[in-house]
């Protein structure tokens, strides 16, 4: 796929030179003009510039330094297709183009589709010469642009009296622009000469790639990730895939657009007080010049960490559609557990409030109806507590949810004390698991507040139970999870927890 030819500072000039540009009759020259390093311009006036004219000054070495750079960028790019030397007659897609002569010729049209992408890119190579008769002509449609259509000329390039050229001619050597011709793009060579008779050379317009911060939700606040989204544009239109990386957290974070441009990442601040968000775009596969813009700094307020802390817990085993998800979240104040606090956790496909326990844990159980990305959040929502925790939020957790893949079922479960001689756990409970259709032989793990308890292996009936020794932590949860893998595919299933009665 051809990409965008870089040009650096040279792309404003409509015509740089080497050693001389000489012109005769009324060229117009709309951009810059040049030449360097030690060349001449002639013939202007009766020739007129909008532009500025650069003669062998630091702008204008500048430009051929960019140029070269340009021209190596155009000659090194894979070959699409080879077609015939003359290009009149031919409708051509995006792409890479050379001849079997190492040369081309155009009398008549040569039509550029650029098939509605506005951002696509023509390149023409040749070894030797470009040489366009006097019905030379390129046409473009379906949104092709002169901005994006470059000639890599090996040697010369000569145009023909009256033809239209669009694009930018990269010579090696030198160009000719006969009487009447007229160039939709620019005319740059790097060894030798550029002239001129009477013609018109438009500089077309720059693509231009934008990046901007957008506000950021809600407070920012020390240590707590932040999300933060960049938009990227090439002339108005989103840039999709585009590497984007986010500066003014703790550590940059990188991020890639999506189809509608859009760049989403977390920064992390550690410290309170006055900070800045720039994004910088990295890598672009467009044909928009992207690579190395910045965002303009958007300053942000970052406060300081609430007295009042919640943590999601790490979610322990997959997360799979349709089947209860054991979460926890740790509520602290000042380092201490909040007991007796309320604590809703979203994310699943309603919301889960359940109350911290007497380590300030609260352990509920979430359902996610679809499979993907997803995040957990805990919330609380009242806490009889000196601290002001009341509306207080978690860091989102980011989870992948798994496809539903298989039957495995989990039978409600009951503890009770382990007598007459606790030993070595003071509770015990049964814990069963089925697998649908029935398989002998598989290996089902329990967990029991995200912690594994033990292992079965499943009859005959596909039944796997497990006398489980449990903490006086773990008796505190209300339900516990069975995990296991059938052909290679991870399932799991949740049930109850509850007392037996009577407990002993």
């Amino acid at each position: 796929m051809a990409t965008l030819v870089p040009l650096g500072t040279a792309a404003t000039y409509g015509v740089l030179a080497n050693t001389a540009i000489t012109n005769t009759g009324l060229t117009v020259v709309a951009g810059d003009l040049g030449v360097s390093p030690a060349g001449a311009v002639t013939g202007f006036p009766p020739g007129t510039v909008t532009g500025t004219i650069h003669v062998n000054d630091a702008a204008a070495a500048t430009a051929q330094a960019d140029l070269l750079i340009g021209y190596a960028n155009a000659l090194v790019q894979p070959v699409t297709a080879t077609v015939p030397t003359e290009l009149g007659g031919t409708t051509l897609t995006p792409g890479v183009y050379n001849s079997a002569s190492g040369t081309f010729g155009l009398n008549g049209t040569l039509t550029l589709d650029a098939q509605g992408n506005p951002n696509a890119v023509f390149i023409f190579k040749t070894n030797t010469t470009l040489i366009t008769g006097a019905t030379g002509n390129v046409s473009l449609i379906n949104q092709a642009k002169s901005a994006n259509v470059f000639w890599q000329v090996g040697s010369s390039a000569t145009l023909g009296i009256g033809s239209t050229l669009r694009g930018s001619i990269l010579a090696f050597t030198s160009i000719t622009a006969t009487t009447g011709a007229i160039v939709d793009g620019r005319l740059l060579a790097l060894g030798a000469a550029v002239t001129l008779d009477t013609n018109t050379i438009t500089v077309p317009a720059l693509s231009t790639c934008s990046v901007v911060v957008q506000p950021v939700a809600g407070p920012v606040v020390v240590g707590q990730p932040t999300p933060v989204t960049a938009v990227v544009t090439c002339n108005g239109l989103p840039v999709s895939g585009a590497s984007v990386t986010f500066n003014g957290g703790a550590a940059p974070v990188p991020a890639t657009t999506n189809g509608s441009g859009i760049a989403t990442g977390f920064l992390t601040f550690n410290t309170a007080g006055p900070a800045t968000v720039t994004a910088t775009v990295t890598a672009a596969g467009t044909g928009c010049a992207c690579t190395g813009v910045v965002s303009a700094a958007l300053p942000i307020t970052v406060t300081p960490q609430p007295s009042c802390l919640v943590v999601v817990q790490p979610v322990v085993g997959p997360v799979v559609v349709g089947q209860p998800t054991s979460v926890s979240a740790v509520v602290t104040c000042n380092g201490l557990p909040v007991v007796g606090g309320s604590v809703t956790f979203t994310g699943g496909a309603v919301p889960v409030t359940v109350t911290t326990n007497l380590a300030g844990v609260a352990t509920g159980s979430l359902t996610f109806n679809a499979a993907g990305a997803a995040t957990i959040t805990a919330t609380v929502t009242a806490a009889g507590t000196g601290c002001a925790c009341t509306g207080v939020a978690s860091a989102p957790l980011p989870i992948t949810v798994a496809p539903q893949t298989g039957p495995l079922s989990a039978s409600p479960a009951c503890w009770r004390v382990n007598l007459p001689f606790p030993i070595p756990s003071l509770f015990v409970a049964t814990l069963t698991a089925t697998l649908t259709p029935a398989q002998a032989g598989v290996t089902v793990t329990f967990y029991v507040s995200g912690l594994p308890v033990g292992t079965a292996v499943t009859n005959a009936a596909g039944v796997a139970t497990l006398n489980a020794g449990l903490s006086i932590l773990q008796i505190s949860a209300s339900t516990y999870t069975a995990v296991a893998t059938v052909g290679g595919v991870t399932v799991q299933a949740t049930n109850t927890l509850r007392p037996c009665f009577p407990p002993v």
